[in-house]
């Protein structure tokens, strides 16, 4: 009995968690779609028009859906040896933040505590599970963790600039506007992040001719700002690519991209057979 419950158990692992598989693409492709439809429950509820007309529906849809995330949150537990590590893992939380606020509308008194209601809001991070069942978002988290050190050294740069900028457009706002809408520092850095960002909100300009040629720089500087964390990921997603194992046999160097045909150190022809 133990061995079969064993064989239900991997067998269950290798639909749930492996995408390739039959089995395992087929569930990948239901959950996904029930993710969809979830979360199309979430924003057709949030229309009032909607909720007011279609109310019934919609609670019975979710009640649905979040039974469906239930069931598929047991099963995830109960196949993984580390239960623990699961839960505690990113879409684990995800996981299971998807189907508490469902639950807390059962609670007696919940009128008292209606600001748990923003806690409904959590269950839109179901459609976060959809990064679990692409092979790219693991590439994509890799990449940036392994991108953090230079991510934050930018931020720390980007930070330090519109401090600077802000600070600059303060004293030459304040010293030629009189009634000048720049009339702090804490002011002047949103300003900058704004305009650096080119979100550009317009609802704080400078008025005077300095500041304006102060502003066209930062909206200039602004798009290689933009540019600059692109490119640090998407050189690290570079890095990261697998590579292919052949050896050249001129060389000897092995470290070629996986459609490589020649040998990027001496360009001779590559053994691809």
């Amino acid at each position: 009995m133990k061995k079969q419950n064993n064989t239900f158990r991997e067998t269950l692992y290798e639909v749930i968690f492996k995408a390739d598989t039959p089995a395992g693409k087929a569930f990948d492709v239901i959950l996904i779609i029930c993710i969809l439809l979830s979360v199309s429950v979430v924003m057709l509820e949030s229309i009032a028009e909607i909720r007011q007309d279609y109310k019934a529906p919609l609670v019975a849809a979710e009640w649905f859906f979040t039974i469906l995330f239930t069931i598929e949150y047991i099963l995830r537990l109960y196949c993984v040896n580390d239960k623990l590590k699961y839960a505690r893992s990113f879409f684990g939380v995800i996981d299971l933040l998807s189907i508490i606020p469902t639950y807390l509308s059962m609670i007696p008194g919940v009128r008292i505590l209606r600001v748990l209601r923003i806690l409904r809001v959590l269950r839109v991070f179901r459609v976060l599970k959809l990064g679990n069942h692409t092979k790219q978002a693991d590439l994509l988290r890799k990449a940036l963790y392994a991108s953090r050190a230079k991510i934050m050294v930018f931020l720390c740069f980007v930070l330090t600039l519109v401090v600077i900028i802000g600070a600059i457009m303060y004293s030459i706002e304040g010293t030629l506007e009189e009634n000048t809408v720049f009339t702090s520092i804490p002011k002047s850095i949103y300003w900058a992040i704004v305009t650096l960002t080119t979100v550009g909100y317009g609802d704080i300009s400078p008025q005077t001719g300095p500041g304006q040629f102060l502003a066209a720089i930062v909206m200039l500087l602004g798009y290689s700002i933009i540019a600059v964390p692109t490119g640090i990921v998407t050189a690290q997603i570079v890095q990261n690519q697998p590579k292919k194992t052949q050896t050249c046999p001129t060389c000897n160097h092995n470290q070629h991209d996986p459609d490589a045909q020649f040998c990027k150190k001496c360009g001779a022809m590559l053994n691809t057979t």
